[in-house]
């Protein structure tokens, strides 16, 4: 069964002085400042679109390493992942970095990458984020 979720902005004033909000419609868990300033310098208690970005990869990759440790007969335990989304006014999205750790009973340290590196291809958001580059730092601990 597929399903939709929604989110919404509300917009006000230009680029550069303007603000907005954006609301996480299907859940209706909140919503969040953002402006051009938090975007571009520090957040300040605002957000961006790249940490939305972050917090949806950051999510979703978990959920497909998870699922894989799983499939392998190595459950895990923790999984502990940090998306760094990088962004460059002008540019656009540079880059992505998955940073995971993980302790995963039974695990070898290269099974566990190579279901990581799978992980990091197969996640809907990576297959929806193709057209920036995503790296992976996954390693094992405790």
């Amino acid at each position: 069964m597929a399903t939709t979720r929604t989110a919404s902005t509300h917009w006000e004033g230009t680029l550069m002085e303007g603000a907005g909000k954006v609301s996480m419609d299907s859940s209706g868990l909140g919503a969040f400042d953002l402006t051009w300033a938090s975007r571009a310098n520090e957040p300040a208690g605002r957000t961006s679109p790249e940490e939305l970005i972050a917090m949806a990869h950051s999510g979703c990759f978990s959920m497909a390493l998870s699922s894989a440790l799983a499939k392998a007969g190595t459950p895990a335990q923790t999984l502990d992942t940090r998306a760094e989304v990088s962004f460059q006014p002008g540019e656009g999205i540079t880059g992505i970095v998955l940073v995971v750790r993980a302790v995963v009973p039974g695990a070898s340290a290269e099974d566990f990458a190579g279901l990581a590196e799978s992980a990091k291809a197969n996640c809907p958001v990576s297959k929806a984020l193709t057209g920036t580059t995503i790296t992976l730092d996954a390693a094992l601990v405790g």
